[in-house]
């Protein structure tokens, strides 16, 4: 059985990004367009926050409890929208310690 991903797909113009929430198979790329069901859409360009995401609640839930995996992104719109438990996860990079230019010279 293919492993299902519950994940965010661009879709929009350039500088001009909406997303799709899209279940799909965890091997496709997200720019490949393939998906196997449309679970809702993410605005972050909408002015009024209530019009920023709709997902369909019952079918992510129904996908998650046949084994759909979620990103790390989806995972915290799902919490903050209360649609699932949890804690939210960090999806910042982790900072790296700054080096200067004459320790960079010295270990060349």
């Amino acid at each position: 059985m293919p492993m299902l991903k519950i994940r965010l797909q661009r879709i929009g113009r350039k500088n001009d990004p909406s997303f799709r929430v899209v279940l799909t198979d965890s091997k496709n790329s997200t720019k490949s367009g393939r998906f196997l069901e449309l679970l809702g859409t993410y605005n972050p360009k909408a002015v009024d926050k209530k019009t920023r995401t709709s997902f369909v609640d019952d079918r992510i839930k129904y996908w998650m409890s046949q084994g759909a995996k979620c990103s790390d992104t989806m995972h915290n719109f799902l919490v903050q929208g209360k649609i699932i438990e949890g804690k939210k996860i960090n999806v910042l990079p982790k900072k790296k310690p700054t080096v200067k230019r004459k320790e960079l010279k010295a270990k060349k």
